[in-house]
């Protein structure tokens, strides 16, 4: 039986950074993340997002020591098969990718379990559909990096084998509403799924910390950002301007707009603030209007944001 979805917090907390250096240039020890993931712990905020390709293990590993201080119905996990590091010599790659990330993880079954990205759509949908069907366990099953009609698709195949597909995890933010004017979240809403954003922050662009005077280090993040610095001034002046108002940080803004619309985001964190300011803007209600207006400026700023693995999404509905 999988988790109930009331059983869920108002957002998840995202351990991308904690294995990959490369992205956000700090290497993190599980010493330095133990109070981090303590405050999560401690504020309810207890569903952790993972993925094998987030440092080829080293989050899951980090994250599994961790997870020995605390009971298995304490915190809740998030995991994912991520087609382009399966094996496809293996007798069952799904088993194999699994059992490694469990393995690291020092725990016997994921709560949420996503096809990370759609490389090779329908198989791997497929593949997942057949290793639980008939299973007395289920995991919630989701997609990541999925369009409508690939999403549509995973839904019939997880139906066949007796199945069902309960969320989606798509990159969304001020600056993305892809999935928003594609259909897709109206679409999760109908059918009762989560829909589950990630890079809300847009990996930090949104939270004040870098302007045209202090841009991001030289890396992946600072190619993508660096370059728009000039018109992310603009975004994060007014979700300042907000934040004075509810008398919070920046970065909660955009973060409180993702729940506000109905969505479950995964924010990332490596300090204990960032769980703080994760937390508080769950009690952030943004008026209609002031909504309407951050995405308003979101389109007027036309910012491609769009990262090399989503591709498959089309940008020219994206405005």
């Amino acid at each position: 039986m999988s988790i109930d979805m009331k059983d869920l917090p108002k957002l998840a907390l995202g351990a991308w950074a904690w294995g990959s250096a490369d992205v956000f240039g700090e290497e993190l020890s599980p010493e330095q993340l133990k109070p981090v993931f303590a405050e999560g712990q401690k504020l309810g905020l207890n569903l952790w997002d993972n993925a094998y390709v987030y440092g080829q293990g080293k989050a899951e590993n980090k994250m599994g020591v961790l997870l020995k201080d605390y009971k298995r119905d304490e915190y809740i996990i998030s995991e994912k098969l991520t087609p382009r590091c399966m094996n496809n010599d293996s007798p069952d790659p799904v088993a194999e990718m699994m059992d490694g990330e469990m393995a690291r993880l020092g725990i016997e079954k994921p709560d949420i379990y996503w096809i990370h990205h759609a490389i090779e759509a329908p198989k791997w949908i497929t593949k997942l559909a057949e290793y639980y069907e008939g299973k007395d366990y289920v995991p919630l099953i989701g997609v990541s990096n999925h369009t409508m009609a690939q999403i549509q698709e995973a839904e019939k195949i997880l139906e066949d084998h007796g199945l069902k597909l309960g969320a989606v995890q798509n990159h969304y933010s001020l600056l993305n509403r892809t999935s928003e004017k594609l259909g897709i979240i109206d679409y999760c809403r109908e059918k009762g799924m989560l829909f589950v954003p990630y890079m809300v922050l847009e990996q930090g662009a949104l939270t004040g910390k870098y302007d045209t005077k202090h841009p991001m280090p030289e890396g992946k993040r600072g190619d993508m950002y660096n370059p728009k610095l000039d018109k992310l001034e603009i975004m994060n002046a007014e979700l300042k301007n907000l934040a004075d108002k509810y008398g919070a940080a920046p970065a909660q803004i955009p973060i409180a707009w993702a729940v506000n619309k109905g969505t479950l985001p995964i924010v990332g964190v490596t300090k204990v603030k960032h769980v703080d300011d994760a937390y508080e803007a769950t009690k952030i209600q943004l008026t209609a209007g002031e909504i309407e207006d951050l995405e308003k400026l979101g389109d007027e700023l036309d910012l491609d944001t769009v990262r090399f693995w989503e591709d498959n999404l089309p940008r020219e509905s994206t405005k």
